[in-house]
Order: C-alpha cells, then sequence, then structure tokens
C-alpha cells in the first residue's frame, strides 16, 4: 500500500507520523545511526571491515539457534556476536592481522548456523527476517532495547575514546607506549557486537556494511580530523536512514510494487560515496594518506 506524494514535506511527514510503526521505525533507525556512524568510524579506521562481515553472519547463526529453543532471534544473535567478537580479539591479538583468526570463527559459527536451521522444523521465518532487516516491523519493546544497547555501548566508547583512537591509528606507538591492546581490542570487538546486533534489525546481515562502513567510508575522505568524521559518519547515516524510511513509505512503482526501506538505505549510503569518491578522489586521497598523521597530532593536542 503506497500513499500519496504531496511534495509538501511537512503534509507528508505528518500523514507518515500518524502511524505507530513509522515512528518506531525512526527512532530505532536513529538510535541505530547514530551508533553505526560512530563505532563505523572506528571500523574504518582499524582497517576490520572483514570483521563486520564476518560478526553478521555469526549473528544469523545465533539467530537460527534462538529459533531452535523458542527465544527472540534478537537475544541469540546478541550472544553469538558477543561471542564471536570475542574469539576473534582473543585469537588475533592486533587488528591489523586478524583477517585469519576472523575467517576461522566464521567458519565455525556458520557451521552451528546450519545445524541449527538443520534442526529446525519449521520455517524460521524471524531469523531470515535478520537477512535482509524489517525495521518496519520493530516494535515499541524492540525500540527500548535497542536504546539500551545503544546507550551502553555510547558509555563504552565515550570511556575508551582516546586510548581507542590512538591505537588505531597506530598499534606500534601505542604498543610501545604501554597501551593495553589486547583489552581495547576486546572492547571494540564486544562493541561491534552490540551495534551489530541492533543494526541488523534495521539493515539485515547481508546488508551491515551500509550503516557500519560506508557513512564513515565517506567521511573519511572527507575530513581528516578524527571528531569531525566520526560526526560526519552520523550524520550521513542519519540522513540516508531517514531518507530510506520516508521513500519507502510513499514511493510506488507504477504498478503499485514498494521497495523495501533496507534497499533505500543500501542505495542512499552507497551513492552518496560514490559521490565523495568521484569528487574529491585526487585531492581525498592525498589528505587520506596524511590522516593519520593530522589525526595524531590532533589527539595529542
Amino acid at each position: 500500500m503506497s500513499f500519496p506524494w504531496s511534495w509538501n514535506l511537512v503534509t507528508d511527514f505528518r500523514l507518515m507520523w500518524a502511524f505507530t510503526f513509522i515512528q518506531n521505525a525512526y527512532y530505532a533507525g536513529t538510535i541505530i545511526a547514530v551508533v553505526a556512524g560512530l563505532i563505523g568510524y572506528f571500523v574504518v579506521l582499524r582497517r576490520s571491515s572483514f570483521a563486520t562481515h564476518a560478526l553478521g553472519h555469526v549473528g544469523f547463526s545465533g539467530a537460527a539457534g534462538a529459533v531452535v529453543i523458542g527465544v527472540n532471534p534478537i537475544y541469540g544473535l546478541l550472544a553469538f556476536t558477543l561471542s564471536g567478537g570475542t574469539g576473534m580479539a582473543l585469537l588475533g591479538r592486533r587488528a591489523s592481522t586478524r583477517d585469519v583468526e576472523i575467517g576461522t570463527v566464521l567458519a565455525f559459527m556458520l557451521g552451528l548456523g546450519l545445524l541449527f536451521l538443520s534442526l529446525y522444523n519449521g520455517y524460521a521465518t524471524e531469523a531470515y527476517a535478520i537477512l535482509f532487516g524489517e525495521i518496519e516491523g520493530i516494535s515499541t519493546a524492540q525500540v527500548i532495547f535497542t536504546l539500551e544497547m545503544a546507550i551502553v555501548v555510547l558509555a563504552v566508547l565515550a570511556l575508551l575514546y582516546r586510548p581507542l583512537l590512538f591505537s588505531s591509528l597506530d598499534e606500534d606507538v601505542a604498543e610501545a607506549k604501554g597501551l593495553p591492546l589486547l583489552v581495547l581490542g576486546t572492547a571494540f570487538m564486544l562493541m561491534l557486537a552490540v551495534a551489530i546486533s541492533i543494526a541488523v534489525q534495521v539493515i539485515g546481515v547481508l546488508l551491515i556494511f551500509a550503516l557500519m562502513v560506508t557513512p564513515a567510508a565517506a567521511a573519511v575522505r572527507l575530513t581528516r580530523r578524527p571528531l569531525y568524521a566520526a560526526i560526519l559518519s552520523v550524520v550521513i547515516a542519519l540522513a540516508a536512514t531517514w531518507l530510506g524510511i520516508f521513500l519507502a513509505f510513499f514511493y510506488a512503482t507504477p504498478s503499485g510494487t514498494q521497495f523495501p526501506v533496507s534497499f533505500y538505505i543500501v542505495s542512499l549510503a552507497f551513492g552518496l560515496y560514490v559521490v565523495v569518491r568521484v569528487a574529491v578522489a585526487p585531492y581525498g586521497f592525498r589528505r587520506s594518506a596524511r590522516a593519520p598523521h593530522a589525526a595524531r597530532r590532533s589527539l595529542d593536542s
């Protein structure tokens, strides 16, 4: 079912806001975009995109296990991403050389997911919904749960911001100065696990890069300052999420087909990244090469 698009944004927004499921979608989307934008900046800085991808798939295995034992899939997803993130961090001490350990944990967790699906006799609709996200189906209770998890992640990130930024910029120097790389790496992987667990409600496991990596990848090409880049990453994630929900609510093809919210969010985030990449490619590349040094100077000051 689609609604007429009047081009009067105030009127359109009022019409859309009359629906409780849209309100919940915007509440949850806003919370998740803020968390994903901030954590995503460190994902890009630490070159942990593969870890993000892996934890998303690990989470699906947990969701499948939760369905087998009859509990909410989000709890299984959270349990598996936390345990998977911990395992990746403990097996691979340095973020820059953790690919083998991430792949090993991913393979094991996917094997468990296959086992859980084979043990379930019915159709695991709730678990499969996690693959692509279902933001328009989020309940008020899920919004509250998302907010609680987000507060925990943001509190830990605020506490560890400076040492985590330092270790992300240069692990060798951070280790020489006595920073506990293993503790910081494990803490970051746990924050990433929680962020992914709540983000899949919006974007899904298969499209998790759209919010966890793409906004931050665009942001780091636009500014060298860590704080500005993190804030810009959040702004991009919010813009893609808000506009994606809006377009999914109003737009339909002439035949009446409506596209899912996830498609719009992914397309908007990717489109902006391409524009940034093309528009600032030569200058942005030179700036990105100097970015770690500029960021260190900003951190030292």
